[in-house]
């Protein structure tokens, strides 16, 4: 398949965009007008640079308000035409994109649009241009894609074809089943655009909303099938007119959508072997490396200048200190299947922050080739020659993401780098933790789920880098209130909830506030006894997040609770929910940096993330900062 995309969707100069695009992979651009008209390069200039970038440039775009009107305006309308076919053949582009008329159409007849049409294909033949005639939804008289190739049937001219545009199709609800109808040799171009499902006018939905495939909710993938059985094999082009990628450096943009191009590529190869058999097609669709999904977190990292302040509340929580690496100033802290490591590598300044998460996979090779094809970053590990290699990429925020490989009995092997030396009990000192105190077993038992804070310029990046590369499928959306504003909730999840990762969009407030910070992140573990967790973590000193009295009123009016059971809760700063599947306990850390920690207790076949009490939390979370900024400032 080859792969090509719009100057509009980057932002940028001209020249910039170029660089960036050929850096992600693409094989042509479309040059969006403007664009070229504000570049202080000559379209000589702009050919040569592509040509050394090894890019195609494959449209020039767009050209409006052609057909459909008078004589006179057609001859200015002609003329206008014939200027930009010779500055294509300057920038060396055989392709014009016409979009169907929007503003200065009079006449409401096909008959009349085909004949010229038929005009403009034969200026366009002249110069050895093809026009792809492309009906807008929010076209004048023509808005259907069936309809614009009726028009371009009537026209019957060898330089004029149809432009099929996945947004202006979806948008209105036509059916692109229709498209396998169309001969290949009639579809000049074909753009795609994603979008979320919003109650806008399509031409506001359109100018400022449209994402990459896979970051919206449009069936790409169908459309895509019925593209490839249509026997098309020309460009497949991004159109993406979105204000936040016009902001967001071109390097990211780039690589964000050339990712949506391959996911798209190798869902609509599986989607045709599924239903079509071994049927083949012109256009050839690559295929990446099947991996499962991961089955469970190996480990989660916070970086710290202070490693202190984190385990101190992995012990009060009843973590084990399993020892220092032997070459480097990591610790790592066990309790159960959970695993954390406290890094102060280069962690000079940093307050604690989750910097890394480990995950249980079956090929970690195969994950991470997986991982590489779809332009992830790899993390470049330093290791010694006796220690594991072990396959890792960055996430779009930065967050290391380790391929870890998948053992039965939950080990891993890189847990042996670790050692405590003999007679100490904890690290500067401290007490050791040992696994359930005494115990039968260790009350905590493995990470449930890890939550992570995204710029709100990334997070349909985010959600589609670990949806395409670990196969983490996203289930649907919420919003919580906060005193900040309301917090959107992405939650992307294992099938059998092995991997539960919550992506959060925190308020803009939170970014730009000159008392905020960052929005902190959380390790959820999971406890086979909430009550028995917290109490031990009392009794070790832990600092619970504070809940209000007002809480446990609700909660009494909401749900018959044994007054008993509710007092205890009361105590000891628990939260509670319900739902028709079960029960859910539990309780959050103070805040250190940029960190906390969750303990939580599933009973029964509960499944959520207690959403109810998401707003207790924010506000207490709030409160405690604002209160120590004020204990700062005195």
């Amino acid at each position: 398949m080859r792969t090509s995309i719009a100057t509009v969707c980057l932002s940028g100069t001209l020249e910039e965009k170029m660089r960036a695009c050929s850096d992600a992979g693409f094989d042509g651009i479309e040059i969006f007008e403007p664009d070229l008209l504000v570049s202080p390069s000559s379209p000589e200039e702009i050919r040569d640079l592509a040509a050394t970038l090894g890019l195609t440039l494959d449209l020039y775009q767009p050209f409006r308000d052609f057909e459909g009107v008078e004589e006179e305006q057609l001859e200015e309308n002609l003329r206008r035409a014939q200027a930009k076919f010779a500055l294509m053949n300057r920038l060396g582009i055989d392709t014009l994109l016409l979009c169907s008329n929007v503003g200065t159409a009079t006449i409401n007849d096909d008959a009349v649009a085909a004949r010229q049409l038929r005009r403009l294909g034969d200026t366009a033949a002249r110069y050895g241009i093809k026009v792809a005639y492309e009906a807008l939804a929010w076209g004048r008289y023509v808005n259907d894609f069936e309809h614009a190739q009726r028009i371009v049937d009537l026209a019957d001219h060898p330089n004029i074809g149809t432009c099929l545009d996945s947004f202006h199709i979806l948008s209105r609800g036509w059916d692109p089943a229709a498209i396998e109808k169309i001969p290949a040799g009639k579809i000049f171009f074909v753009q795609l655009a994603d979008a979320p499902e919003l109650s806008l006018d399509v031409l506001s939905w359109s100018r400022h909303y449209r994402v990459f495939p896979g970051e919206g909710a449009f069936d790409l993938v169908g459309f895509m099938a019925h593209l490839v059985r249509s026997g098309y094999d020309g460009p497949v082009s991004l159109e993406i007119f979105n204000d936040v990628f016009r902001q967001t450096a071109e390097e990211r943009t780039a690589v964000d959508a050339m990712r949506s191009l391959i996911w798209l590529e190798e869902r609509t190869s599986a989607y045709l072997a599924e239903h079509d058999g071994g049927a083949s097609y012109p256009m050839s669709l690559a295929t990446l490396p099947r991996v499962a999904e991961p089955s469970g977190f190996n480990f989660a990292e916070v970086k710290a200048e202070n490693p202190e302040t984190v385990s101190t509340l992995l012990y009060q929580l009843g973590f084990t200190f399993a020892g220092r690496h032997r070459t480097k100033p990591v610790q790592l802290w066990t309790q159960g299947r959970a695993r954390v490591i406290i890094n102060g590598q280069q962690a000079r300044g940093m307050e604690p922050g989750i910097s890394a998460l480990g995950l249980d996979v079956k090929d970690p090779q195969a994950a991470a080739s997986r991982a590489l094809q779809l332009r992830a970053r790899p993390v470049n590990r330093r290791s010694q020659a006796d220690e594991q290699v072990l396959q890792a990429v960055f996430a779009p925020d930065s967050t290391e993401v380790f391929l870890c490989e998948a053992t039965a009995d939950g080990t891993a092997a890189w847990a042996g780098e670790f050692s405590r030396p003999a007679g100490t009990g904890g690290p500067e000192g401290a007490p050791d933790a040992p696994d359930g105190d005494g115990l039968a077993e260790p009350l905590i038992s493995a990470i449930d789920h890890i939550n992570l804070s995204q710029p709100w310029q990334h997070f349909d990046e985010a959600v589609l880098f670990y949806e395409s590369t670990l196969s983490l499928a996203p289930i649907a959306s919420q919003e919580v209130p906060s005193p900040m504003g309301l917090v959107r909730s992405q939650v992307m999840r294992s099938v059998d909830g092995g991997v539960r990762l919550a992506l959060n969009i925190a308020p803009l407030i939170v970014e730009s506030g000159p008392e905020s910070g960052e929005y902190p992140q959380h390790v959820a573990f999971a406890s086979t006894d909430l009550i028995a967790t917290a109490r031990r973590a009392a009794e070790r000193g832990l600092r619970f997040l504070p809940v209000p009295a007002n809480y446990y009123e609700d909660l009494a009016a909401r749900f018959r609770l044994d007054p008993a059971f509710l007092s205890e809760l009361q105590e000891l700063n628990l939260l509670y929910d319900r739902d028709a599947d079960g029960e859910f306990l539990h309780f959050y850390t103070a805040t250190v940096g940029n960190v906390f920690f969750e303990v939580v207790e599933r009973r029964g076949s509960y499944d959520g993330y207690g959403a109810p009490n998401a707003p207790v939390r924010l506000a207490s979370q709030y409160l405690a900062s604002r209160n120590d900024s004020r204990r700062g400032e005195g």
